[in-house]
């Protein structure tokens, strides 16, 4: 299965943040899941196969638990094809902050002190 088309659906995509923040038990995964998303305990074990079996996952057993981890793997990967279209956005976001920045800026300092204008040619003589 392609990378996008694992991550193109929103239940793995969630399991996946669930897990970047740590390693998980697929219970606690379900857990998760079933009340954000009101699917079935089977139903989320195939989305963890799905993850596994497409290597964004890895899985190890501890006694009768399993526990998913994220394989940041073919996340590089995705993120080596992303990387011709960055330029796409990386302009506007740099726009954009210099933007946000001004705002703050003119917040802080709503009615700053008027510059003197420059001395005229007879001023400076």
């Amino acid at each position: 299965m392609h990378a996008f088309d694992v991550l193109g659906d929103p239940v793995r995509r969630r399991i996946l943040e669930l897990l970047a923040g740590g390693e998980l038990s697929s219970g606690e995964v379900t857990t998760v899941i079933r009340r954000e998303y009101g699917i079935s305990q089977p139903a989320v074990s195939q989305h963890l196969r799905v993850l596994r079996d497409s290597g964004f996952t890895t899985v190890r057993a501890e006694g009768t638990r399993r526990l998913y981890a994220v394989d940041p793997t073919p996340l590089r990967e995705v993120d080596v094809w992303l990387e011709r279209f960055r330029g796409f956005w990386e302009n506007r976001l740099d726009a954009l902050a210099t933007e946000l920045a001004r705002g703050r800026r003119r917040r802080r300092d709503p009615d700053p002190p008027a510059t003197p204008p420059a001395p005229t040619r007879d001023e400076q003589t």
